[in-house]
């Protein structure tokens, strides 16, 4: 039996926003409920509502731009940069910027879209 696992056809997760989801480990592509690890594309003058997961969210951006606001401070993170988002933190994630962000986001334990707790717009 393997050790290892590849990945070769990571799950797209539907959205109506422009915003290109892989998930390439996790609840929706395998199953896992440890992890989720996600190829994120968002495109210029995109966001998301204010949530506050039951997750740790760890952001690492390949290329662009992407906003942060957590509680009530704003974080801009450039290519090459990287964050921590604590459970149970209200934040909101957004591209506010005139270029793509591409990033990869990893949760523990994995999104679940059932435990995000995303606000109403």
């Amino acid at each position: 039996m393997k050790k290892y696992h590849t990945q070769k056809s990571p799950f797209i997760v539907p959205t109506t926003d422009g915003k290109l989801i892989e998930e390439h480990f996790g609840k929706a592509s395998d199953g896992n409920n440890d992890i989720s690890i996600a190829h994120m594309i968002a495109p210029p003058h995109w966001s998301e509502p204010f949530q506050t997961p039951e997750f740790d969210e760890y952001t690492y951006i390949i290329k662009g731009k992407k906003q942060f606001i957590i509680e009530d401070e704003v974080v801009i993170l450039e290519a090459g940069q990287s964050i921590k988002i604590e459970k149970n933190t209200r934040v909101q994630y957004s591209n506010p910027f005139d270029e793509v962000c591409e990033y990869i986001a990893i949760c523990t334990p994995a999104f679940d879209f059932e435990k995000v707790h995303r606000e109403e717009a």
